[in-house]
């Protein structure tokens, strides 16, 4: 059987440090590759209160067209198809059942919502196990001995190096947002023959 890593997001859009991170992670825990797993875009919006969401269709595009050069890298639209967002734990149960038996990869930033916000953590954790990349301003470790729910999981920890720690989704999405508005300012302003800008203009 695969050795593998689930890893569950929005991956709105995917950035480098999705990438590198699980591909870093899957090393580190000796796992054989990465499955990408990206929740439905109503969730993105509705209950995680995104400004913004690509399509289903388009995230799973973008990770089918990283995917396609790296071996390691599986993703999967199981949650996508379903009517309403699925638990985490119910979603590992059906990839169980389709042959893969996964661990769980998360974020550190995800540490303090297991015990309150998360279903079935004591289950995911025993039947499959949690590894969590400690990046960000947050301390796994701290946060483990800080709470004996946490403590009892018997969290597997995969330290990340400094450079990924301040790579998001967000960040992304707020930079091509501000191109977005570039563009439709330059339209404004250039005429109409230059709307597809040479290459040249737009060297520095």
């Amino acid at each position: 059987m695969t050795r593998s890593l689930a890893f569950f997001g929005a991956f709105n859009p995917p950035t480098r440090a999705h990438i590198e991170l699980a591909e870093y992670s899957m090393r580190k825990t000796g796992a054989e590759e990465v499955i990408f797993v990206p929740s439905k875009s109503d969730y993105i919006l509705d209950f995680q209160k995104k400004g913004f969401a690509f399509s289903d269709e388009d995230r799973i595009n973008m990770l089918r067209q990283i995917a396609d050069n790296r071996p390691w890298m599986r993703y999967t639209d199981i949650e996508m198809k379903q009517a309403e967002q699925p638990r985490t734990y119910d979603t590992l149960c059906r990839m169980r059942e389709m042959g893969e038996h996964p661990s769980l990869l998360l974020g550190a930033d995800k540490l303090p919502e297991l015990e309150d916000l998360w279903h079935n953590v004591r289950e995911m954790a025993a039947e499959f196990g949690i590894v969590c990349m400690d990046r960000g301003d947050m301390n796994c470790e701290d946060e483990i001995r800080k709470s004996p729910f946490l403590a009892s999981l018997n969290l597997r920890i995969v330290h990340v190096p400094d450079r990924y720690r301040n790579i998001s989704s967000t960040r992304v999405r707020a930079m091509l947002s501000q191109l977005y508005d570039m563009k439709e300012e330059l339209h404004l302003l250039l005429p109409d023959e230059l709307t597809e800008l040479p290459s040249e203009l737009l060297r520095p």
